[in-house]
């Protein structure tokens, strides 16, 4: 090493970055972005728990649900809630196994093995999220 660079001379728990402030011992940063991933997963997540204000949050206003062919199958917020309200309360048991997930920009892609009940019949589906300021806008279903 030639005790050159920006880093030269620091000691272990030396806080101080080159070209960035500090504030109470570590580097000062913007907050960090939410992801598609992040956003799908929590509301995935959500969903697996039926905790349906935690799952509403991750959904813009004007979000739209579809099938793959583009028929729109509930159309806003509200609409997606009293969705979700009824199959959380038909199906408590409900729950969706991520078999794989794809990220393609502010899309992704999930294929999902659900079942109604434990141990009961599953069925798969694909779901493609379209992420817009991180929520989701809208999501077409593959059965």
């Amino acid at each position: 090493m030639d005790g050159q660079g920006p880093h030269a001379g620091r000691r272990l728990g030396d806080h101080r970055v080159a070209g960035h402030r500090v504030r109470g011992g570590g580097p000062v940063s913007a907050p960090a972005c939410i992801s598609p991933f992040d956003v799908v997963d929590g509301q995935f997540e959500a969903y697996n728990s039926q905790n349906l204000s935690a799952f509403m949050t991750f959904y813009a206003d004007d979000a739209v649900l579809a099938d793959f062919n583009g028929a729109i199958t509930a159309n806003g917020a509200e609409a997606i809630r009293a969705r979700h309200e009824k199959l959380f309360a038909d199906f408590p048991q409900n729950k969706a196994e991520l078999m794989a997930r794809v990220i393609i920009g502010s899309r992704v892609i999930d294929h999902e093995r659900v079942a109604r009940i434990p141990g009961g019949d599953t069925f798969e589906v694909a779901a493609i999220y379209t992420i817009s300021d991180a929520k989701i806008v809208r999501v077409d279903f593959v059965k």
